[in-house]
């Protein structure tokens, strides 16, 4: 255990490979983990495979009291909250002149208005925790575009536009908020479909892996204490350029 023992941390989205790898992660720093998600069957196992220091509540990032009771969960199961991570999110793919706007509205709504709201909610218990760290997992798709996934692109470069500003809203209450943006990685919906990168003319070419996620917000929460408002790149290389064939 760390000194982070007696503090909780909170993960949207948490029921997937990568909020399991990041709840994993941060239980060993000592953290009481709560993991929210809507599929509440494979939440509960993820919980249970990870021992007592991780619990499950179902969460729908979309509504606010759905939030309060994640928060005060998290708090009087574990401690102060000092961590929100922000993983939920959803893609429906589709080019802007198809998509319909009931889609986009909903990507937006999840990945951008779920992040936001979870922000919004935290902030006061993580003022009185004394600081604490907001990650907000985007994309790659928020450094660039890609094709036939306008929804998902805009609700990522909007993720990434809100780091910033709640960096600047929230540094004089002692509380980091950093993103990151993963390329492909294991497990993830963005690799059933289509337009996507293929990882083969990636510097690195090969899908990422979960744990190389969680290790990367593990850093954020625990080490990289002079960072704020800061895109941490985990993508293989792909926002670099693409090999040569």
């Amino acid at each position: 255990m760390t000194d982070h023992d007696g503090r909780s941390a909170l993960i949207s989205g948490g029921a997937g490979q990568v909020g399991a790898a990041i709840a994993k992660a941060l239980s060993e720093e000592g953290f009481g983990v709560l993991i929210g998600d809507l599929l509440e069957g494979e939440g509960n196992a993820t919980a249970s495979k990870l021992g007592d220091r991780v619990a499950f509540q179902r969460l729908d990032v979309t509504q606010p009291e759905s939030w309060e009771s994640a928060i005060d969960t998290a708090e009087s199961t574990y401690g102060y909250l000092s961590v929100l991570v922000n993983n939920a999110g959803i893609i429906e793919p589709g080019s802007v002149q198809l998509q319909r706007p009931t889609q986009f509205k909903h990507v937006l709504n999840t990945n951008l208005y779920g992040a936001w709201l979870g922000i919004h909610c935290a902030a006061k218990s993580l003022t009185t925790a004394g600081g604490g760290a907001i990650v907000n997992i985007s994309s790659a798709a928020g450094l660039t575009g890609y094709q036939g996934m306008g929804a998902y692109v805009a609700s990522e470069w909007g993720l990434r536009g809100l780091t910033k500003a709640a960096a600047l809203d929230l540094c004089g209450n002692n509380v980091r908020v950093c993103s990151v943006h993963p390329g492909p990685i294991q497990g993830s919906a963005t690799n059933d479909f289509g337009g996507l990168p293929f990882v083969s003319d990636q510097p690195i070419p090969r899908l990422g892996s979960p744990n190389e996620i969680a290790s990367t917000v593990r850093f954020i929460v625990s080490e990289a204490t002079y960072s704020t408002g800061t895109e941490f790149v985990v993508d293989g290389g792909y926002s670099a350029g693409r090999q040569r064939s």
